[in-house]
């Protein structure tokens, strides 16, 4: 047997025995580490010199985002695939695709999928005569599993809602590339059922009894709603996600400002499992790319139901 064929092996017994069995009806879908790594070793090689945004890496990144979309024959939401704005004097430029939904109805009503895809650049905090902070786990690794998800969907064409791959730029910079396109789509009167975003997906926790956890546990059904699609814990409450209040330190959070609905990022990663966020270590050969498809792979079949279900089901909680 490959070595291929044992990678995808692991998967599959991952897939499977993550925190428990998935219903019958829940489908395996087959993502592989070789692909998320192809994806995250590019994003964070030094060619792009950490990608801050108004770089020219981060222009070659969006570039290879869009052919990668092109592809998968994900089409452009906008006129092309670049949503661009202003950070000061920097051009700056999300990169957004859509899978139009298969329901005459249902098609209206949008799911965004995202995840940030600029980093910080080059650094003042030298490292072994390394400068340049690539950004492999923050946040290659989300956007590694977001062109995954689209490649996913574009082939299977199953989805009733339309679903919306978008890539984020200068969310180093105060998440201002969701707070333009969040604003956009708002003055464009979208119908948004939900937002999920994921961010720094790269290591696993070793002491839970889930693989990721959702910010702002508590605001919405989604965790219940996704582990209960999937007949399984992947999904928990992180008290120090809590703590930090990293729900409002992601991309989803200009969703939820301008929409008032679950808008709420994925991650495996609470900065108590990873040494080297905005460190020049935070390299590609760091991450653990068993675990990244293990949980790709069961968050899809989540997202599939997310898009398929007659009404909306995730809904924000009720508060006293």
């Amino acid at each position: 047997m490959n070595m291929k064929k044992i990678g995808l092996l692991i998967i599959l017994i991952a897939v499977f025995n993550c925190k428990g069995t998935p219903k019958e009806d829940v489908k395996t879908v087959i993502i592989t580490t070789d692909e998320l790594k192809e994806t995250v070793r590019y994003l964070a090689s030094d060619r792009l010199l950490g990608r801050d945004t108004g770089s020219e890496g981060i222009d070659e990144a969006a570039t290879y985002l869009e052919n990668q979309f092109n592809a998968l024959g994900v089409k452009p939401y906008f006129e092309t695939y670049r949503d661009d704005f202003k950070v000061d004097s920097l051009e700056a430029f999300n990169v957004v695709g859509v899978i139009e939904g298969n329901d005459s109805k249902l098609k209206d009503e949008y799911i965004i999928i995202g995840a940030h895809y600029d980093h910080i650049g080059i650094i003042e905090n030298i490292v072994d005569n390394d400068s340049i902070a690539n950004g492999a786990n923050d946040n290659a690794a989300g956007t590694s599993s977001v062109i995954a998800m689209a490649k996913y969907f574009a082939a299977k064409k199953n989805n009733k809602r339309s679903l919306m791959f978008v890539l984020f730029s200068a969310e180093e910079k105060g998440l201002l590339g969701s707070k333009h396109l969040a604003e956009k789509l708002k003055a464009q009167k979208i119908n948004l059922y939900t937002m999920v975003n994921m961010e720094m997906i790269g290591v696993p926790f070793k002491d839970r009894d889930y693989m990721a956890f959702v910010t702002g546990y508590d605001m919405s059904n989604m965790a219940e709603k996704m582990n209960d699609y999937l007949g399984s814990k992947v999904i928990g409450f992180s008290e120090i996600a809590k703590k930090y209040n990293l729900f409002r330190q992601s991309d989803n959070y200009a969703f939820y400002e301008a929409f008032k609905i679950p808008c709420q990022t994925i991650s495996s990663c609470d900065l108590s499992n990873y040494d080297y966020y905005h460190h020049v270590d935070d390299e590609a050969d760091k991450l653990d790319y068993v675990h990244m498809a293990s949980l790709v792979n069961s968050i899809i079949p989540a997202l599939e139901k997310m898009s398929n279900t007659p009404t909306k089901e995730i809904k924000m909680n009720e508060t006293e």
